[in-house]
């Protein structure tokens, strides 16, 4: 008989005779009633064509045939107990999985650091990959596992598609130190008559500091367009250029620059950063375990 037709429970009921030798403590120890537990013996039975156990007084004794079951079956349930447990545990200590994170540069450069240095401490194993995705096919990789967790600004994804904020950041303005056009303090006129760089990952098209300033009814020159912020912060450490960038990476790519850092000079929401995964990884103990720490990086950074 293949398994698939038999009722494993069955066998967590031998075990409870055997070991209780009584029919009522058996049952009381399943939290089941006595006759349906003398109809699962009924069923072990006829499963085995063997009565299995002889009642003698108030006892079950076992026959021949379980006493030599009962080492295999203890064994098959408690490899299966731990297989069912072990699969609702991680322990990162010991774990040498790769998680693979979906990242934009910007925000890689700012998180890996800080995460890199905390998974050393506490999962000296486990391996990661930061991937850029498009954002047309994060959701796909979300849900095929490709991507474990995704950090990215609020897209307009499905509910399948669990968020979490986990940072919020302004942009701001870069510029060279002893910049001809800023005396301490920037002012939106100055910022209006300077050239500036814009980066953008497309070829054209305005940039959200530029969405902004037309809602404002403001106009800026852009004397540059490049793909990457920490290029462009290079580029207007040796010219008069400015540039308007994310104030967390401004510190990041700046750090060895002789650049100074100032507020943005109009008014501009904050723009969210958000944690994503998808649905079936809810509650998957690994990816909680991520999540979780990566929850706990971004809380320090910020």
């Amino acid at each position: 008989m293949h398994i698939s037709r038999i009722d494993l429970n069955l066998f967590v009921v031998f075990d409870a005779i055997y070991s209780e030798g009584n029919i009522t403590r058996a049952a009381k120890a399943m939290n089941l009633s006595q006759p349906a537990l003398s109809h699962a013996l009924g069923r072990l039975r006829e499963l085995f064509n063997d009565p299995l156990f002889q009642r003698m007084g108030s006892q079950m004794v076992p026959t021949p045939l379980a006493h030599s079951l009962i080492g295999q079956i203890r064994t098959a349930l408690q490899t299966l107990d731990i297989s069912v447990n072990n699969s609702r545990r991680f322990d990162p200590t010991l774990n040498t999985r790769q998680f693979t994170l979906g990242f934009r540069d910007v925000l890689e450069s700012t998180t890996l650091p800080k995460l890199l240095n905390t998974l050393h401490a506490c999962a000296p194993d486990i391996q990661l990959a930061s991937v850029q995705a498009e954002r047309r096919e994060l959701e796909a990789e979300l849900m095929s596992g490709s991507i474990d967790l995704a950090v990215d600004v609020l897209l307009p994804f499905p509910t399948s598609i669990r968020r979490r904020l986990i940072a919020r950041d302004s942009m701001v303005v870069v510029a060279r130190k002893g910049h001809p056009g800023i005396n301490k303090k920037l002012t939106l006129a100055n910022y209006l008559k300077q050239n500036h760089v814009l980066v953008s990952s497309r070829r054209s098209g305005p940039g959200l500091e530029d969405l902004e300033l037309a809602r404002q009814g403001h106009q800026r020159h852009i004397g540059l367009r490049c793909q990457h912020y920490f290029a462009a912060s290079l580029v207007v450490s040796e010219s008069d250029l400015l540039l308007t960038m994310p104030g967390h990476y401004a510190q990041v790519a700046n750090r060895h620059l002789d650049n100074q850092i100032l507020p943005l000079p109009i008014k501009m929401p904050p723009f969210d950063i958000y944690l994503y995964w998808h649905e079936n990884a809810e509650n998957d103990p690994a990816n909680c375990w991520l999540r979780e720490l990566l929850m706990q990086c971004f809380n320090e950074i910020n």
